[in-house]
């Protein structure tokens, strides 16, 4: 029974008209599985890849223009106020130049602004190192500089002494709240510590205007002046008969310290 019922099908396949339509058959399969291969092919440019230009430093229009005739797509996706960038000048791009994508891809630019954003300097009641407000500053988009440092014996290094924004002092105004331009340079005028050693002078058997001459000199501040009842503190004739700290040949003292002096009005018979 089964061998009969396969000869009958080997016949009826066999025959001209069935084995034509067969065929035929094969063949639509066979062109429609080959158009779609070449349709996908076509579409997804079978693993070709195109390389990004570069369109940093090109105005919008420009990079938008040249980028749509490579058959690229082009979008805004950020824009940011860069200082020396002119308006509309493109600072980055996504994907960088160089990669390789699809063609057909979409190019996405940040883009400089026109105007700058304007914010608000934080005041210096927080503290005035210099250090840590330029950071601070910073993390706004200013730019810090020192553009002097002055010797101050009653500061440490780096406190901030002056704020200076386009050639004016702002120190006072800070207070109040002083608002800037994003990107713009904040200039600032430091302390810086005075560590050199001096000689102590000696002072006594001096008058009180030598004595002060010779404290001065050596980068000292003349302290407090103690008179006798003699003679009084602004008598520049009287002699000193005993200085703070006393004179050492081997001794030093930091400049900017000072030095305290008593005085009479008759000159001491020893001046050691």
């Amino acid at each position: 029974m089964l061998r009969r019922t396969g000869v009958e099908l080997y016949s009826f396949i066999t025959t001209p008209f069935v084995f034509k339509n067969c065929l035929a058959m094969l063949g639509t399969v066979m062109f429609i599985l080959s158009l779609t291969f070449w349709w996908l092919k076509c579409y997804t440019q079978h693993g070709d890849s195109v390389k990004v230009p570069e369109y940093i430093g090109m105005n919008i229009r420009e990079a938008s223009r040249k980028a749509r005739a490579r058959n690229f797509g082009v979008a805004i996706s950020d824009s940011v106020y860069v200082q020396g960038k002119s308006a509309g000048e493109i600072v980055a791009q996504d994907p960088k130049p160089g990669s390789d994508v699809k063609e057909g891809r979409t190019i996405y630019f940040t883009v400089n602004k026109s105007n700058p954003d304007i914010i608000k300097l934080p005041d210096l009641a927080g503290g005035d190192d210099y250090e840590l407000y330029s950071r601070k500053i910073a993390r706004l988009g200013l730019t810090p500089r020192v553009v002097a440092r002055m010797p101050d014996p009653r500061l440490g290094p780096n406190v901030i002494i002056d704020v200076i924004y386009h050639g004016d002092t702002i120190t006072r105004e800070l207070r109040q709240g002083v608002s800037v331009e994003m990107g713009s340079t904040i200039d600032f005028v430091v302390s810086e510590e005075v560590v050199t050693a001096t000689f102590i002078p000696d002072c006594v058997g001096q008058t009180l205007d030598a004595a002060k001459f010779l404290i001065e000199a050596n980068g000292l501040i003349v302290g407090s002046v103690i008179p006798d009842e003699t003679t009084d503190k602004y008598d520049n004739e009287a002699y000193v008969y005993r200085q703070t700290p006393k004179f050492d040949p081997n001794g030093s003292m930091k400049r900017g310290e000072q030095v305290d002096l008593y005085i009479t009005r008759e000159k001491p018979a020893d001046n050691n």
